[in-house]
């Protein structure tokens, strides 16, 4: 098993497949601070100076914990809500993260174009056959 572990490892494709990942994740992380640093404050100034991680459904208000000296008279309650805006954000990033991947893939399609099919072997063999009649 740790044999074919090493055959696995070395062909390569896993060290490509690593890299890829990393730097998805690095990728992410630049188009997330992208969306939230760069475009959503202009966005929510034009909007009447809306923060999108506020923007929110309450569905039930939380409740802070109550102390008295060391003791702890009642827990404390989560709130319960709909966090929409957080959602606008993460569609934000996923529409910015697939717009750049359509560019790179497009881009890449038009450096490296689709190699033209030769003859199958059918037609090979009929060519033959045909300069062999003649």
């Amino acid at each position: 098993m740790l044999q074919e572990f090493k055959e696995f490892i070395k062909r390569g494709n896993v060290v490509e497949f690593a890299v890829a990942v990393i730097m998805a994740t690095a990728f992410g992380a630049v188009v997330t601070t992208f969306t939230q640093d760069v475009l959503m404050p202009p966005i929510g100034l034009a909007l009447g100076g809306v923060e999108f991680d506020d923007l929110k459904i309450l569905l039930q208000e939380g409740t802070p914990e109550v102390k008295e000296g060391a003791k702890v008279v009642t827990e404390a309650v989560p709130e319960v809500a709909i966090r929409w805006g957080k959602w606008v954000k993460t569609m934000l990033d996923f529409l910015v993260i697939s717009f750049i991947l359509f560019i790179i893939v497009r881009m890449y399609n038009r450096m490296n174009p689709p190699e033209t099919p030769g003859p199958t072997q059918e037609d090979l063999l009929t060519e033959i056959r045909d300069l062999l009649k003649k």
